[in-house]
C-alpha cells in the first residue's frame, strides 16, 4: 500500500507501555484508593451541600521535582488536619502544562527537563507520586489536557480541572463526561464565561467518542456523563472576576443554563494578575463574600510551593532551586500557611459545624 499521502509530518512512532502496564508497574493500593475516595466523596458533598466547607486546591503551578513535591505534601496534610473543621484540602498535582506557543510541556512529557521526551517515564513517575500522595491520606487535584493520559493515573485523582484554553474543546467536554471526579471548568482567557457553561452542560450529559483501553487498544468509550461539573473563575481579558459583582454574574449564568449555583475562585492567574503575591488579597475578599452571607462560592484555588516566585529552567538542572516553581510564580509554604489559617478563622464562626470534622 503506497503511503505517499500518509504521516507526512511524523518522524516515528516509539512504543508507549498501556494503561494497564503501568499500572501494573505501579499498583494501587488500599489505603490510596482510600483516600482518593474519600477525596472524591468530601468533594461531591460540598458540591452537594451535604457539608458546608469550602474545598481549597492547593499547590505548585506544575510538579517539576517528585522529591520537593512529596516533602509539600507532608506539610500540606498537617496543615489540612489543623483547618479541616472549615475547609477541605486537596493538593493541586499538575503533570501537564498548557502553553500559548512554546515551553516545557510538564512533567509527563519531559520528565527530566530537557527536551528528550521520555513520555513512558513521566507517566509511571506521575503516577507514582499520585500514589505516594495518596498513602498519606491526601486528595489530589490535577488538569486533564491530553484526552488519553486519565487512563493511566485518573483512579489516583479526586478533582479535575478543564483548563480556559481547552473549556471549549468538545474533545475535553466528552472526556469530562467519562471522569470519575468531580470537574471545574475554568471560564475563557477572555474572562468570558459561556465556554465554561456550556461545557459543564455537555459534560453532564452522555458521550461516545474514540479513547484508549485499559489494555492500550482503540475503543469506542461510552459514558454516562458529569454530573458535578461546576464553575472556576480564573479572570481573563485583562481583568478579575472575583468581586462580587462578577461572582453574582457567574450566579445568573448558571442558573440561567439550569445548573447547580457552584462557584471555585481562582485566587491565581488573571485574577491576581499573575503576581503571587495578590492572592491573599483575593483570597481575603472572597472571604468577606461568604461572611456577608455568599452561598456560591464552594471553594479557592491557591498556587503555592515550598519557595516564593519561579525560576526558569537551566541547562545545569543541578542550578534549580529546592521547592521553587518552573512556569508560573507561586506563594512560599509560611504564606500558604498564614492564608489557610486566615481562611480557618475567618470562617469558623460563619459556617454551619461540618458533621465531618
Amino acid at each position: 500500500m503506497s503511503t505517499r499521502t500518509e504521516n507526512i509530518n511524523v518522524l516515528g512512532f516509539d512504543w508507549m507501555p498501556s494503561p494497564a502496564e503501568i499500572k501494573r508497574r505501579v499498583p494501587q493500593t488500599e489505603r490510596a484508593a482510600e483516600a482518593v475516595s474519600a477525596g472524591r466523596k468530601g468533594l461531591m458533598d460540598i458540591l452537594d451541600r451535604k457539608d458546608p466547607r469550602l474545598f481549597v486546591i492547593v499547590g505548585p503551578c506544575s510538579m517539576h521535582d517528585p522529591v520537593a513535591g512529596l516533602d509539600y505534601a507532608k506539610r500540606l496534610r498537617k496543615l489540612a488536619e489543623e483547618v479541616r473543621e472549615t475547609l477541605f484540602v486537596v493538593m493541586r498535582v499538575y503533570f501537564e502544562k498548557p502553553r500559548t506557543t512554546t515551553g516545557w510541556k510538564g512533567f509527563i512529557n519531559d520528565p527530566r527537563l530537557d527536551d528528550s521526551f521520555h513520555i513512558e517515564e513521566g507517566m509511571e513517575r506521575g503516577r507514582h507520586f499520585l500514589r505516594d500522595v495518596a498513602e498519606l491520606g491526601l486528595p489530589t487535584a490535577t488538569e486533564a489536557l491530553d484526552p488519553i493520559a486519565p487512563q493511566y493515573y485518573g483512579d489516583l485523582i479526586s478533582w479535575t480541572a478543564i483548563g480556559a484554553r481547552t473549556a471549549e474543546s468538545q474533545t475535553h467536554r466528552e472526556m469530562a463526561s467519562g471522569l470519575s471526579t468531580p470537574v471545574g471548568f475554568k471560564n475563557g482567557t477572555d474572562g468570558s464565561l459561556d465556554a465554561a457553561v456550556n461545557g459543564i452542560v455537555s459534560a453532564s450529559h452522555a458521550h461516545s467518542f474514540l479513547g484508549l483501553s485499559d489494555s492500550g487498544a482503540c475503543a469506542i468509550i461510552r459514558t454516562r456523563g458529569n454530573t458535578y461539573g461546576h464553575l472556576v473563575l480564573r479572570g481573563g481579558g485583562g481583568r478579575p472576576n472575583y468581586d462580587a459583582a462578577s461572582v453574582a454574574l457567574a450566579e445568573k449564568a448558571l442558573a440561567q443554563a439550569k445548573l447547580p449555583l457552584n462557584v471555585v475562585v481562582d485566587c491565581s492567574h488573571a485574577n491576581s494578575w499573575k503576581n503571587p503575591e495578590l492572592q491573599p488579597l483575593v483570597m481575603r475578599d472572597v472571604l468577606q463574600q461568604i461572611r456577608e452571607g455568599n452561598r456560591s462560592v464552594v471553594g479557592l484555588m491557591v498556587e503555592s510551593f515550598l519557595q516564593a516566585g519561579n525560576q526558569p529552567i537551566p541547562e545545569d538542572l543541578l542550578q534549580l532551586r529546592y521547592g521553587c516553581s518552573v512556569t508560573d510564580a507561586c506563594v512560599d509554604w509560611k504564606t500558604t500557611e498564614k492564608m489557610l489559617y486566615g481562611a480557618h478563622e475567618a470562617l469558623l464562626h460563619v459556617l454551619p459545624r461540618s458533621k465531618v470534622a
